[in-house]
């Protein structure tokens, strides 16, 4: 009886325990969610002029419209689109009317066209403001020789153009050899669901399991009696 009382606690506990993990990620998914509806809401809204001090907090994401010129220097970084294949994203600095040198990511070009002469000077793009996370301790260090970079890294591509730590992600065309990329969500981890399925799989398995072993403690102790 003492076997059969303990693996009964044994199996509630962590059933318990397990399901309140999977209610929890449940719980996140809906936050997350949330989190995700007003990101879209905010990307899609009126563009705004450029703000004399963009804060990548309060700021980030915030739809823009600025005019300038766009000059003849730009850094490649490395991406794939699905369907499309392997490329780069065009970063070029952007010298607003106001005198001001920020980073313009205008958007996508094959490999085969990372060298090809893109159109600069005067231009008005509308586009989100954006200080993307890319950089971690496994991303490789910019390749300047062949102007290769494996992420957005918004200070250290400032400091190689020259600009200031601000970069306008390009919703609208710079030039017909460029493809946008504009800011989306869909590049923004939701695994919520996945998790809670997880564990509630692993408490459905935790609960069978321990009714196997109630089942085999009980036979085996009618077979002892």
């Amino acid at each position: 009886m003492g076997r059969i009382l303990f693996l009964l606690i044994f199996g509630v506990a962590g059933c318990a325990v397990l399901i309140g993990l999977g209610t929890w990620q449940v719980q996140r998914l809906a936050w997350k969610q949330g989190v995700l509806a007003q990101i879209e809401s905010r990307i899609a809204a009126d563009p705004l002029p450029l703000p004399a001090a963009p804060d990548p907090d309060a700021d980030k994401y915030l739809p823009v419209t600025v005019t300038g010129t766009i000059l003849p220097d730009e850094l490649h970084v490395l991406v794939s689109r699905k369907h499309v294949g392997a490329g780069y994203r065009i970063i070029a600095p952007f010298l607003t009317e106001d005198g001001r040198r920020i980073l313009l990511d205008r958007g996508f070009v094959r490999i085969d066209a990372a060298d090809a002469t893109r159109d600069t000077g005067p231009q008005t793009v509308t586009g989100n403001l954006h200080w993307p996370q890319e950089v971690d301790s496994y991303t490789p260090a910019p390749d300047v020789t062949e102007n290769i970079w494996f992420a957005r890294d918004v200070p250290a591509m400032a400091r190689a153009l020259d600009t200031l730590p601000i970069l306008v992600v390009a919703q609208s065309r710079t030039g017909p050899s460029v493809t946008p990329m504009p800011v989306e969500t869909a590049g923004i981890p939701n695994d919520h669901l996945q998790y809670a399925i997880t564990w509630f799989s692993l408490a459905l398995i935790w609960a069978l399991m321990t009714a196997y072993f109630l089942w085999r403690t009980r036979a085996g102790d009618k077979k002892a009696d």
